[in-house]
């Protein structure tokens, strides 16, 4: 025992994936995010280059749906998910939901045999149920796996692991959608995937139910609003679900903007939009990595304003370069270039550079984070604690989505709205630290500590 405690040791957080405590669920929760993005990229891509034959709605609103249609299931059912994760064995649990994401693919399947959008729409409802589901037992089955050492190495994996999978999903998602002859291999090889994870669920150890006479109130209304009262109650807690679901926010309205950036900021083609995809998530990969060797395996709150700061920094230096980058593209009316070419710009790869760190510093605020909520959270009330964090993520993400859409319907260009964003977190930072100080305080204390 104490020869593999040592090991384990040397291994930093790299030996997590070789124990039976996380690698199962590491790869169960890699395939569910990967499946996710593949089969809602695939059917966007198909309603987006092929919407005459499936509806008389206009290719951006076919989008828009889609996405309102698979957020929607986590303001409905993240509460009574809650429930079910402190109420049940989440190890059960997990090959439950895998299941039911297997039996989703069958209903996809169905959706593309009969070519009914309507229930292509459903199964895409329903991948959304299945994601809420498991959003609770993904957060808090580690700290039942994991020691408290361990729990930020966990987490950084979680996180790299997840972007990693919606870089993924999304790639191959489009490209089924442009290759196959039949659409509905695009369901096949989502019930593949449904059932690799499966297979991997069945090696997750028990996580026994912290609460098992939880009496599950269903009315979701009634139970989010008791689900973000028992979040109030802890102060520190709170605030770490509102700095969580404004970095999602961020995130998501930086990688939204991506297709449009990557054509009339750029003046590129696909091969741009992947790029920047790439370079963000190899970003949040390595950020998210570094957490454990810079807070020495344990928590490290200085992290946060460390990370805020870097989330501003470069946010307003990618909009800056933004807008010179769309004088060059405005003076010569690019567009569709060849990324070898794209890639000649001295400003383009400073605007990846900006990317690279806004990934690796948002993954250095999002890490400490996460453990903190699971840390501080009773057990008995752990996975609730989680569910009201992802309804407040969704809640933030429609949102920044609503807002970024009415700013740009309404004139404001590309470069503006990244300026706004980078200095609303700047704002946000500023709020956290006067309602927490202890963040800045130990970010002090641990810039010592590297100096010393």
């Amino acid at each position: 025992m104490m020869q593999s405690a040592q090991q384990e040791e040397v291994g930093g957080q790299f030996h997590l994936l070789g124990t039976r405590r996380f690698a199962p669920f590491f790869v169960t929760q890699f395939l569910g995010a990967f499946n996710d993005n593949l089969f809602k990229n695939a059917l966007v891509v198909l309603l987006t280059f092929h919407a005459t034959g499936w509806s008389t709605l206009s290719p951006g609103l076919l989008a828009n749906l889609a996405a309102g249609i698979f957020m929607l299931p986590f303001f409905l059912f993240s509460a009574t998910a809650g429930q079910l994760a402190d109420k049940y064995d989440k190890a059960l649990l997990a090959r439950a939901v895998k299941l039911l994401e297997m039996l989703i693919m069958l209903v996809a399947a169905l959706g593309f045999w009969l070519h009914s959008l309507v229930v292509l729409m459903g199964a895409l409802f329903l991948l959304g149920m299945h994601s809420t589901l498991f959003g609770p037992v993904k957060y808090a089955i580690l700290p039942q796996h994991l020691r408290e050492d361990e729990l930020i190495g966990g987490n950084a994996w979680i996180e790299a692991g997840t972007f990693v999978a919606i870089l993924a999903g999304t790639l191959i998602g489009a490209l089924l959608a442009g290759t196959v002859d039949a659409p509905v291999w695009i369901a096949v090889g989502g019930l593949l995937v449904a059932g690799a994870g499966y297979l991997a669920s069945r090696q997750i150890p028990a996580a026994p139910a912290p609460v098992p006479n939880l009496a599950v109130n269903l009315n979701p209304l009634s139970e989010t609003m008791r689900n973000l009262r028992l979040a109030r109650n802890d102060r520190v807690i709170f605030i770490a679900l509102i700095a969580i679901s404004w970095f999602w926010l961020y995130g998501a309205l930086f990688l939204a903007q991506f297709p449009a950036y990557a054509c009339s900021v750029l003046g590129g083609s696909e091969s741009a939009v992947t790029l920047l995809l790439a370079t963000f998530t190899i970003g949040i990969g390595v950020g998210s990595m570094l957490c454990e060797r810079l807070s020495g395996r344990h928590l490290e709150p200085g992290l946060v304003p460390l990370g805020a700061i870097g989330l501003t920094v470069f946010g307003l230096d990618f909009a800056w370069v933004t807008h010179e980058l769309a004088e060059i593209s405005a003076s010569t009316a690019a567009s569709g270039q060849a990324l070898g070419l794209l890639l000649q710009a001295p400003a383009v790869w400073r605007a990846l550079f900006d990317l690279l760190m806004l990934g690796g510093f948002g993954g250095l605020f999002i890490v400490p984070l996460y453990a903190l909520m699971q840390l501080r959270s009773l057990v008995e009330q752990r996975a609730r604690i989680v569910a009201a964090n992802n309804i407040l993520n969704a809640a933030f993400m429609v949102f920044g989505a609503l807002s970024a859409a009415a700013a740009l319907s309404a004139g404001l260009s590309l470069a503006g709205l990244f300026a706004i964003a980078a200095l609303a977190n700047a704002v946000l930072a500023g709020v956290i630290h006067r309602l927490q100080p202890e963040y800045g305080a130990a970010m002090v204390r641990w810039l010592r500590r590297r100096a010393g």
